[in-house]
């Protein structure tokens, strides 16, 4: 088939590669045409979208989930139950009066918590909570003690007679006026529940203030050294 030249507009057969009338040449190269706005728009989108920094799904600058910073109770707990039971295991001693056995308690609670929670936030009212905690469970093992205590006392025969035999010569070595009044109390079966009640409810009442009071203040100083 002919087709015209595209310079004169000769008629030339398919196969030649000039133009007989000007010479022109008759093979062309397609040359790709350039991007529209819209697709370069599109294109430069997609690259935005492909290096960006933020995650996709994900509106706004990239956040770094915030650590708890409250108390853990369950690990809580179980600091302010060793606490505790060191408190009773000194004032068991006659190591340390019992109101700074437990003062003291309360103090080691907040501390413990602290180095095994680093990212906690020490404030004087946690800090408080854990005194508190602390004295809750001082009193109430010194209460599972008077109950013993109560039980055995109340059951009588040479078991009595043994206990308090025992107390009478811890009192007799202590040459403590409290600790020879307490056994008083224990060898007069009459009221012995009514005592032990009241001694258990104040127990409790000093121990816990004791505790928070403690733990408060403890809370409040490392809160103050870790301020910037």
């Amino acid at each position: 088939m002919d087709h015209p030249c595209h310079k004169c507009g000769n008629t030339v057969e398919d196969g030649k590669a000039f133009c007989s009338q000007c010479g022109a040449p008759q093979i062309r190269v397609a040359m790709p045409e350039p991007a529209s706005p819209a697709i370069a728009g599109d294109v430069t989108a997609n690259d935005a979208t492909v290096f960006s920094l933020v995650p996709p799904g994900l509106p706004g600058s990239p956040s770094v989930p915030m650590l708890p910073a409250g108390i853990e109770w369950p690990r809580a707990l179980r600091t302010c139950a060793v606490a505790a039971l060191l408190c009773v295991a000194v004032m068991s001693l006659r190591l340390m009066v019992p109101l700074l056995a437990v003062s003291g308690a309360g103090c080691l609670a907040v501390i413990l918590y602290r180095y095994r929670s680093p990212i906690w936030k020490a404030t004087a009212r946690s800090g408080a909570q854990l005194g508190a905690v602390t004295g809750l469970f001082s009193s109430g093992v010194i209460a599972i003690f008077s109950l013993i205590m109560f039980a055995v006392l109340q059951s009588g025969g040479q078991l009595r007679e043994q206990v308090l035999e025992g107390l009478q010569q811890v009192a007799s070595r202590s040459n403590d006026p409290q600790m020879q009044a307490f056994l008083d109390v224990l060898k007069k079966p009459e009221d012995l529940a009514a005592k032990l009640t009241l001694y258990t409810i104040g127990t409790l009442v000093i121990s816990v203030a004791a505790g928070s009071i403690a733990g408060a203040l403890t809370g409040a100083f490392l809160s103050r050294k870790n301020r910037p």
